[in-house]
């Protein structure tokens, strides 16, 4: 497992009734977009925040190393981790009109 996957793990482990609350509103939101709009942007908001706090713990060390150019290749990688498991993550904060 890379690092960056362990700490997506750890995020998710730590945070679990957040991570939680929100796949089960996610999954709603993807079938009814309308529907759970309100609550998927008002939980999205705190979990897109939680994310980048670990995006930021997850980088601050290669940043400061010989490894610097690197950073931003790992938070993409782990990006794309989270939007394996939150597909409709980018729609948090947008309005369907």
């Amino acid at each position: 497992m890379t690092k960056y996957q362990k700490y997506f793990r750890e995020m998710l482990d730590k945070n679990e009734y957040l991570f939680t609350e929100f796949k089960r509103i996610h999954d709603s939101y993807t079938l009814d977009p309308v529907k759970y709009e309100n609550e998927f942007n008002k939980l999205g908001k705190e979990v897109v925040d939680e994310v980048r706090e670990w995006e930021r713990k997850l980088c601050s060390q290669s940043e400061r190393g010989q490894y610097g150019v690197f950073s931003a290749g790992l938070a993409d990688k782990f990006w794309k981790e989270v939007r394996i498991y939150f597909p409709k993550i980018d729609f948090v904060g947008v309005k369907i009109s």
